[in-house]
């Protein structure tokens, strides 16, 4: 008998089983806790002992779930999973391989050829958190009409113990779905058609995760048609994009989802938009720039931007890189109540105390350019205009920060040399807007490794060469990587942090711009100010251990 073998003998089963019994506790749970091993190891131990495979949380977390033989409550309450693999093979995944009635109701349950493996109980938990069914603590639905601040509607008020048991499958599925992406903290759901039904993925940290699948394309037209009702859409229309909302109730507080429909060569998809105010709201209370993450070379520089006492601040990027946040930050930091503070927003994410918050309504005519206009009559001391979008609000905006008001803006582009191409293209005078500007930050969000599954890695030498790094260096960089777990559902990251490339305006770089000059002379006399590139401020992160190179490759370009 070896090792393994005496850490499983018979008598230790035994004990270990009256234990489970007597403390309502699971059987491996105890024997884990009385053989004193990490999960890891005791996994790895089990797998020995039986010669079953072993599937980490990542590993569980790349494949599909079924709950059609084995339904949620039943999956939960054996701990065990069906899942199926990207080769189409069936997977009965167990955490308690000592329990035979459970194997044998396995066979009889899945009648079909399947292969058995071994899951930590605690991985098989978490996944099946991320599953967890919907209607446990959806409260209902009200439906909202009209603009970004739309009336309310009728309620629809769902019965919870009726619906658990006598509920469409579809409704099952839409509500489950809903719950499920709000405890993930996605902030989208996607909905995609495809010749074999729909393929459902969050978007988790800027990324998205594929988390399940609703089979036949029969189920997928109610599934799109289900989201239309919620939203007050036309059912019957398959041909032109619709956009809607609806909100939610759930666990007392109300969550906001944004819906487009988007018809497809297979049918229809939706992306759903959540906007969880009250989450957000959490999040951002007490919100300065010390929380946004930049580095204290970065931020001091970037505070001096927003104590200046007029001009224009602007914050570039993508959708989704954390630019309204920063602006909120500084705004928060700035907002003594000595000065009149006004935003023009779409839409309002988060109230500021103290602070005019003005919701854009394009259906009743209330435009940036329109409520800008109205807000210089309005006294105003500092203006936040949520986006510049047109030639119109441009001008306005760089007028406003000539005449004595400090401006916070955000733009669409890449970086802070490519926003004054676009301002150019708007119209803007060159010299106009170099005498209004007082710095560009340009910004991502990059995910960070899971605190608890992190572990230092050797990253091969042509990763290290596609990403720029000479791998005679590569002493100097701390790599590490996360393994994937239940806390961070597999994917080894676990939050996100903001880097930026930050331009403060000088005398030389006004002058350039003014006058036109090539980007390359703009660039290297920003260098010479001080600029550091977003990929430079990534690399920093991979030295610190913080992050990959694989993240730093997804968001930003190699020099």
């Amino acid at each position: 008998m070896n090792q393994t073998d005496r850490l499983f003998s018979p008598e230790i089963l035994r004990a270990a089983e009256v234990e489970a019994r007597r403390g309502g506790r699971s059987m491996p749970e105890v024997l884990q806790t009385r053989m004193e091993m990490e999960a890891e190891s005791f996994l790895a131990a089990m797998g020995e002992h039986t010669h079953y495979p072993v599937l980490t949380m990542a590993q569980l977390g790349a494949m599909t779930p079924d709950f059609s033989r084995i339904s949620f409550p039943e999956a939960a309450k054996h701990m065990t999973l069906e899942l199926q693999d990207e080769e189409g093979k069936r997977w009965a995944v167990i955490g308690n391989p000592f329990d035979r009635v459970l194997l044998d109701w396995l066979d009889d349950r899945l009648k079909t050829e399947h292969f058995l493996a071994l899951a930590h109980y605690a991985d098989i938990a978490a996944f099946l958190a991320r599953h967890e069914e919907g209607m446990r603590a959806m409260d209902g639905f009200v439906h909202e009409q009209g603009g970004a601040q739309g009336r309310r509607g009728h309620t629809e008020q769902l019965s919870l113990a009726a619906i658990a048991e006598d509920v469409s499958p579809v409704v099952r599925l839409v509500h489950s779905t809903l719950y499920d992406a709000l405890k993930s903290g996605a902030s989208d759901i996607h909905l995609e058609s495809d010749t074999q039904g729909l393929g459902i993925k969050y978007r988790i940290d800027g990324v998205l995760n594929s988390v399940g699948r609703a089979g036949g394309l029969e189920m997928a037209e109610q599934i799109i048609s289900r989201i239309k009702v919620m939203s007050e859409l036309d059912i019957s229309e398959r041909r032109v994009p619709q956009d809607g909302r609806f909100r939610v109730t759930i666990n007392g507080r109300e969550v906001d989802f944004r819906v487009s429909i988007m018809p497809s060569v297979h049918g229809e998809d939706a992306v759903l938009r959540i906007l969880d105010r009250q989450a957000l709201t959490n999040h951002l209370s007490g919100l300065n720039l010390d929380q946004v993450g930049f580095d204290a070379e970065m931020l001091g520089r970037f505070r001096h931007l927003c104590r200046e006492p007029y001009g224009m601040v602007l914050v570039t990027g993508p959708t989704g890189s954390g630019k309204t946040t920063t602006l909120y930050a500084a705004i928060s930091e700035i907002n003594s109540g000595r000065d009149k503070l006004v935003t023009i927003e779409d839409p309002v994410e988060y109230q500021l105390a103290g602070v005019l918050q003005i919701p854009v309504n394009e259906k009743k005519g209330l435009t940036f350019a329109r409520g800008l206009r109205s807000i210089l009559r309005h006294d105003p001391d500092k203006i936040m205009v949520g986006e510049i979008r047109d030639s119109e609000t441009a001008q306005i905006a760089v007028q406003s920060a000539l005449t004595g008001h400090l401006v916070f803006t955000t733009v669409h582009a890449n970086n802070v040399f490519d926003v004054i191409g676009r301002f150019m293209q708007l119209g803007v005078d060159a010299y106009s807007f170099v005498s209004a500007l007082n710095g560009i930050l340009a910004q991502r969000l990059v995910r960070i490794n899971c605190d608890h599954c992190t572990v230092d890695v050797q990253p091969g030498r042509q990763l290290m060469t596609d990403s720029g790094i000479n791998p005679l260096e590569a002493s100097h960089y701390g790599f590490r990587k996360g393994e994937g777990c239940g806390h961070c559902r597999g994917s080894g990251y676990k939050g996100r942090k903001a880097i930026g490339e930050m331009l403060n305006l000088n005398d030389e770089l006004r002058e350039l711009i003014a006058a036109k000059a090539p980007i390359r002379a703009i660039k290297e006399a920003a260098h010479r100010n001080g600029t550091r590139s977003l990929r430079d401020a990534a690399l920093m992160l991979v030295r610190q251990g913080e992050t990959t190179l694989e993240e730093i490759n997804r968001v930003t370009f190699v020099a």
